[in-house]
Parts: structure tokens; sequence; C-alpha cells
């Protein structure tokens, strides 16, 4: 994984839902279902090895000290903050059995969610594996087999996100949080970047992430050379951020337009105004995007940034600088407005 000699600081990473940018950003994505898949798997690894703990012998094996036998699965689903997870929990022919990780009050949920984002940004950590020791209570499992599950999760994940990139991807958004780390015994805030592609089938997927001390051109350059090196091409539309440095390595990577994200923009935009205001803002500037042709936009979005002038001028002098990158889409083939904007 992408490393920088420190580790992440899971205090600021408890998965509360201010503190969940990353995961969002991923279910956002469209890849919520690699989330569910990861959290699929560490649940049934946990669910094995309490029964192993509980059995005396592993599945399949020869024991004398085996107390009893299984006795097939039974399904039921768990509710995630990622989704649901169907679950096929082990059955025993003495006895019963039932996950800790499910017990009321247990914590096991969100530390197995922050075990996969740590593994996302940069490798697990010791203190993660502390943390699933501690969440998951009395389940008869060793921290020694918890380090094993989870180093198998950020094994999967490393995989997942230096999977080759195959076929054409002509639609790239690319989106960024912030996330805290210790480094050099002080806390830090670093970019977390995340690349969605949509190939021509329309599937999207999340195609690489990456962290750096800022969103500087050399970074954004880098990023962006890492996943034409491991195969994406056939760029034409990157949505993202307004980022002079993004702008630049998109046109030097990929040579493909950039679109500013909508969402982002209309944000920075309502900045200009009071919160009472901005209903009334936001409806009139929703109604660019209700227009037809590219040609129809521009003639709105003039109209409404002269109608703004007297009372916002702030804002309509934001306007007057990003009406080519907020309207970049509709100057490209009609199946951009459909792809991105559908």
């Amino acid at each position: 994984m992408i490393g920088f000699g420190c580790e992440l600081n899971l205090k600021d990473l408890t998965m509360t839902d201010e503190k969940m940018a990353l995961l969002e950003l991923v279910e956002q994505a469209s890849d919520g279902d690699f989330v569910r898949e990861m959290l699929a798997f560490a649940a049934d690894r946990m669910m094995e090895m309490e029964v192993e703990a509980g059995t005396g012998a592993p599945l399949g094996a020869r024991s004398a000290s085996r107390s009893t036998q299984r006795n097939g699965y039974r399904a039921r689903n768990w509710d995630t903050r990622a989704g649901t997870v169907e679950l096929a929990i082990p059955k025993l022919r003495k006895g019963s059995y039932f996950p800790t990780f499910l017990e009321p009050r247990k914590t096991a949920e969100k530390a197995l969610l922050a075990v996969i984002q740590e593994a996302y940004v940069q490798g697990i950590s010791t203190r993660s594996v502390d943390d699933l020791v501690r969440a998951m209570g009395a389940g008869g499992i060793s921290k020694s087999q918890v380090s094993r599950l989870v180093g198998e999760i950020d094994e999967r994940v490393n995989s997942f996100l230096s999977r080759p990139i195959e076929g054409e991807w002509p639609y790239l958004w690319i989106d960024a949080t912030y996330l805290k780390l210790r480094q050099g015994g002080r806390i830090v805030s670093i970019a977390v970047i995340i690349a969605v592609g949509v190939n021509t089938d329309g599937r999207r997927e999340v195609l690489g992430v990456a962290t750096g001390p800022s969103e500087a051109e050399a970074f954004w350059t880098d990023f962006l050379r890492s996943l034409a090196d491991r195969g994406l091409r056939g760029v034409k539309l990157v949505v993202a951020d307004a980022h002079a440095g993004l702008r630049a390595a998109a046109g030097r990577v990929f040579n493909a337009t950039l679109q500013r994200c909508r969402v982002h923009w209309l944000r920075n935009a309502l900045a200009h105004a009071h919160a009472k205001q901005r209903p009334a803002i936001s409806a009139l500037l929703r109604t660019i995007f209700t227009q037809e042709t590219a040609e129809d936009a521009s003639r709105q979005w003039r109209h409404v940034t002269d109608k703004l002038r007297e009372g916002f001028p702030k804002l309509a002098e934001f306007m007057k600088r990003t009406e080519v990158d907020v309207l970049a889409y509709m100057f490209g083939p009609g199946i951009w407005w459909c792809i991105i904007f559908t």
C-alpha cells in the first residue's frame, strides 16, 4: 500500500457519522459492493475462528479434543453501515453458536470498517488489530488470529487497488477527503484521493486511491500516471472539484477535458450568500442545468449572472470565472449528458 512512514490515528477515524468520509466516498463511487464483500469475508473468517475455538477443531479436521460436530449453516442478514451483508452462521449438533460480533452493544462492525478504511489508505497498523481484538470481546479469538485476519484484509484491498485496468474508461471522477495522521509525534492532515471510472459498458468502479501531503500538481500527475501505468486509457472527461494542479495533470497525462463537479461548484457558489437566501439562489442556479442545449445553458447562465450581479456581486463574479468549467460536459457528445448527470 501507499505509505509515508506514519500511522493512522484511529481516534480520528472512528466510524461515527461525522468520521466516515473515506467510506462514503467509496460508497458514492458505486463500489460499496467491495466494502460489503470485505465485511462478509471478515465476518466469515471470524465465525470460523470462533467455532474452531468452541468445538476444539478446525473445519473438517479430526481431533481428539473435538467437543461437538458442525451441523450445516443458517442464513441471517447483517445490517451494516456499508449495507446488508448475508451471513451463513455455522450450526452445531450439540449446543448453539451465535457470532459475538452480532451481540448487542458490540463495536466489531465499527472496528472492521475502520480496518478496511485504513487498508484503503496505507495498510493496517498494530493499533487497528488491538481495537478489533477489544471490539470482539470474549469471542475466543486470539490476537494472533486477528492479526492474520487483518493481514488478509490488507492483502485483498491492496490487490484490488493495484489490479490491472482493462478496457477503455472514458469518464473519470476524482474526489478527495482529508484525514488526520500521527506523524513524527504530531497530527497532520493529508489528502486522500479516490479515482472512479466509468467504462464503455457503463460500469463504474474505484480505480485507484492515493494519499499525499497536498493536492499540488506533482501529486496529481504522479497519481494519474500510476493509473495510466496500470492500463487506464481512453479518458475523455475528468470530473472533479476545481484544482489548478489537477487541470494541468489531466491535460498532460490523458489530454482530457476537465469538468468541474456541479455539487462542489454549487456549494462554493452558495457560500457567497446568507443561509436564508440560499434556497432561492440554489433554485435559480439549477435552472441553468435544465436547459436542453449548450447554447441555451450558456444563455441562461448569463441571465442568472446578470440577475444576481446587483445583490450578490461576488457570486456574479464567481459565476463569470467558472462558466466554462461547469458547462464543459454540455459541449461534448450527447452521451456525456446521460452518463455524467443521470
